[in-house]
């Protein structure tokens, strides 16, 4: 077996991986380093500050949306010149004299808004020279922070769509535009919300940043170390135990981290020789710790930066984001800790050592149960306690909330003193003994306070992300301050000084951290606003659409295969957010158009939702998946061979999006809380199949037949519809003429589909369905009025007359002139669910076949293992 310690890269060598790709290569010494991070910290203050309610109480400091953007962004160009060298043989410990220059005149460009926002609001739509040529370099040296930052990529695509804004008159055939003048493109791009100062970078302004920061402090404040621990002390000691525990680590960590490479390297450095010791090759131990820390990005309630950008281009809640992005999310970790169960299986691994003192079966089952027991009843008694007093303590609430949190918080720093502080323990030591899990668990219970605060303030208090996570901070802030100096005292520590002082220099570093992990977002979302904003100029969106559809010939599933490619592609070059922001503007309206045509309606949650998964299946693919190039600096594997064991292990990730187009159940849409947690377990339960399915081992090695049996009983569970429409047609065909008679005749929490001949948005006539809910009513023309709609007949034909203004018609798409050509009413039918009964008989069937080869050495015999 080779010297892992001789293989693997040298922890420093990571740490320049992950600055080059996230905080910035560059550590000035000096004035020029003081600066930077004196910036950096002063850029997470001024965050702080317009997301706090203080400059509204004081009347002073009150910014705009377009100017908090301006001011985001001339402090992410700055920085980023700053931080990113130019050039791989560009120094690292000083700042040339060109990239101050660059840094000065990219920071004033993009302040340009801020510094002269009066002047601008009386001449809009109207620049002057003057303006031009600000917003062309500002335009020019965003692209320079671009390539400096993210990589060649995303700078070679926005350049793109900018000369093809301008050179649209010269394009080839459909591409073809009557072009933009430079004034106009300047104007449109730089001095407007419609490009860089768009949504995008609003999200990053308003929301992002806070998260970010968030994650950091809580890092900072030693979150990170506790959430390995704890995975560790509770799942080392099992088969393959070191790789179950990354897997729930890196989930832990990517509640609180927005980068797929920053969680690879953080838990990976610690988890992949874990992982190595117990029989894990370097390969497969990186592509375990890239499976699982990509799909941090996936976990709510941060989800990178996705999950706000699907809230402005949407137009849904937060919460519901959150509600429809969860389940996948759990679904998917559960199946890749089954995954490194089966890869322990197959090759006859065993766990780490426990220092736990054994238990029997029993006592842990009881001691799990009243855990989970009291952990309900706590949260039950905080929600309607407070619901309580909350109206009996008025304007005082607040404060005594705050006290009675601070309160608990005291409590369990008190119970954490009376256990050794966790250390970070060196993986290459000879030997590992796991932590003991009580004693690990208690020491930073504090640590999920914050966590709790954010998630009460989003989910409960129903607050916007920005103040939820300003107050999460805010509390974090008070921990990060105040947990040495009371840990101290607790342990008759009477180093009072030094610990406030560290507590202050983890604040520090906290605040530099994250903003310096900003920077790549903040100019990634403005650059990708270039994009959005040439999309909307030059209306290439519709050609690209008609161009999809062309390619997709009408076939939806072509259309989502080409789009899952587009992603891939695209994210091999630009970081997650900046490809979901590509990709949804683009093709998300293609593809619901596209179902709507071939009579299936996709919402559009689950269109951005599949965008976003196969943007961040781009981090794990070869031949340039970023993450699985520090894990391999890490393990010391091949990179090219762990990205392609990390993207066999995301096949369920890869799957899920399919899945959830065609069954909307599995994003809890229109769903009551008894069928979500049956849809739940089934599918839970499918995707365990499809694992087993695709990794070839359930009891024993499984057969080429048995595996195919297996993906046909998963998709089954998942999609339950499918077989159930082969069976019996949902709906049955009703007369345009009969509309009303058939709106009386369902039930009132039902649906129609109507199909319907009309124009788009250009002229073109398009055929197209509409799922159209029952409105209230005594009757169907009662029903059909409440809906908005009036029709008149003409002949054999059914035309909408008139569509009442703000309407539930209106809403749907109903509009003037429109033809119903079909209306399809639902029948009564067994229940979809049926068609579970033979889909798990066929996966007994299979689990018989394997029981009966269970004592067959051929069908149990460990693989051999890989050199490590």
């Amino acid at each position: 077996m080779t010297n892992e310690s001789s293989q693997r890269v040298h922890p420093t060598d990571v740490a320049d991986m992950v600055a080059s790709a996230d905080t910035g290569a560059r550590t000035p010494h000096g004035f020029p380093g003081k600066l930077l991070v004196s910036l950096a910290a002063l850029w997470s203050l001024f965050q702080l500050w317009i997301a706090s309610p203080l400059p509204f109480m004081l009347g002073f400091g009150v910014f705009n949306s377009a100017e908090a953007r301006s001011i985001h962004l001339a402090f992410a160009v700055f920085l980023g010149f700053m931080a990113f060298p130019a050039f791989k043989r560009s120094p690292r410990d000083r700042v040339p004299i060109a990239d101050w220059l660059l840094a000065s005149i990219a920071a004033f460009c993009a302040a340009y808004l801020f510094l002269f926002y009066s002047e601008l609001a009386t001449r809009p739509g109207n620049p002057t020279t003057y303006d031009v040529v600000v917003a062309i370099i500002g335009l020019l040296t965003l692209l320079e922070a671009t390539r400096r930052a993210l990589g060649p990529p995303l700078m070679i695509v926005a350049l793109v769509f900018i000369i093809y804004s301008v050179a649209g008159p010269w394009m080839p055939g459909v591409l073809a535009h009557r072009g933009v003048s430079l004034e106009a493109l300047a104007n449109h791009q730089w001095l407007t919300s419609q490009g860089v100062f768009g949504i995008a970078l609003g999200v990053s302004t308003s929301f992002v940043f806070l998260f970010v920061l968030f994650g950091s402090l809580l890092d900072k404040a030693g979150a990170g170390n506790y959430f390995i621990k704890v995975a560790f002390s509770l799942l080392g000691h099992y088969r393959g135990g070191p790789a179950k525990a990354a897997v729930v680590a890196s989930g832990m960590t990517g509640l609180i981290s927005g980068s797929s490479i920053a969680n690879t390297v953080t838990t990976g450095t610690f988890t992949i020789p874990m992982m190595k010791r117990v029989g894990f090759s370097s390969e497969k131990a990186g592509a375990v710790e890239v499976a699982s820390s990509v799909n941090g990005q996936i976990m709510p309630p941060v989800m990178g930066a996705a999950a706000f950008l699907m809230v402005e281009y949407i137009g849904i809640s937060y919460v519901d984001v959150i509600k429809h992005a969860f389940l996948p999310a759990v679904i998917s970790y559960i199946a890749l800790i089954y995954i490194v169960h089966l890869e322990a299986l197959k090759a006859g691994m065993q766990g780490l050592q426990s220092s736990n003192p054994p238990r029997p079966l029993l006592r842990k089952i009881i001691g799990f149960l009243t855990g989970l027991i009291l952990l309900m009843a706590l949260s039950f008694g905080v929600y309607y306690g407070l619901g309580w007093l909350k109206p009996v303590l008025g304007d005082a609430a607040g404060w005594v909330i705050s006290a009675g949190l601070a309160v608990v918080y005291v409590a369990l720093l008190k119970l954490g003193s009376q256990f050794p502080e966790l250390e970070l323990d060196k993986p290459d030591s000879p030997l590992i003994t796991l932590p003991q899990t009580r004693p690990t668990v208690l020491s930073g219970l504090h640590y999920i306070l914050p966590v709790v605060v954010l998630v009460w303030c989003l989910m409960v208090e129903r607050l916007s992300p920005g103040l939820s996570a300003f107050w999460a901070t805010v509390f974090m802030i008070f921990i990060i301050l105040t947990q040495r100096p009371l840990l101290g005292i607790f342990r008759g520590d009477n180093r009072l000084g030094s610990n406030v002082w560290r507590g202050l220099y983890e604040l520090w570093e906290g605040l530099v951290a994250g903003a310096r992990n900003m920077i790549g977002i903040g100019i990634a979302t403005a650059t990708a606003g270039i994009i959005v904003g040439a999309v909307a100029q030059t209306g290439v969106g519709l050609v690209l659409a008609d161009l999809v559809e062309m390619l997709s010939m009408g076939n939806l599933m072509l259309m989502l295969l080409l789009t899952a490619v587009l992603s891939l592609i695209l994210g091999m070059g630009l970081p997650t957010t900046a490809n979901y922001i590509v990709v949804s503007a683009l093709l998300a309206p293609v593809i619901v158009t596209l179902g709507q045509q071939n009579g299936l309606i996709v919402p559009l949650i689950a269109v951005h939702l599949f965008v976003f998964y196969f943007g961040i299946m781009a981090d794990v693919t070869p031949p340039v998946g970023l993450a699985s190039f520090a894990a391999a600096a890490v393990s010391g594997g091949d990179p090219i061979r762990t990205g392609f064991q990390a993207f066999y292990y995301s096949l369920r990730t890869a799957a899920l999006p399919f899945l959830f187009i065609f069954n909307t159940d599995l994003l809890l849409i229109n769903v009551d809380f008894a069928h979500g947690v049956l849809i739940f377990i089934v599918a839970t339960v499918a995707m365990l199949i499809f694992a087993a399915a695709t990794q070839g081992w359930m009891v024993v090695r499984s057969r080429w037949y048995e595996s195919l049996l297996l993906l046909l009983v998963a998709f089954t569970l998942f999609r339950p519809g499918f077989w159930m429409d082969v069976i019996h047609d949902p709906y049955e065909a009703v007369p345009p003429a009969q509309l009303a008679e058939a709106m009386g005749s369902v039930e009132e929490d039902s649906s129609l589909r109507m199909h319907i001949r009309g124009e788009d948005e250009i002229g073109n006539e398009r055929e197209f369905y509409l799922l159209v809910p029952i409105p209230e009513g005594e009757t169907g023309e009662e029903r059909l009025d409440n809906l908005g709609l009036m029709l008149m007949q003409d002949g054999d034909r059914v035309i909408v007359d008139m569509v009442t203004y703000g309407s539930l018609a209106a809403d749907l798409g109903f509009a003037f002139d429109q033809e119903i050509l079909e209306i399809q009413a639902p029948v009564d039918r067994w229940a979809k669910e049926w068609m579970w009964i033979p889909a798990l008989l066929v996966f007994a069937l299979v689990v018989g076949l394997q029981w009966r080869r269970r004592d067959d050495p051929a069908a149990t015999a460990p693989s051999r293992p890989q050199s490590a």
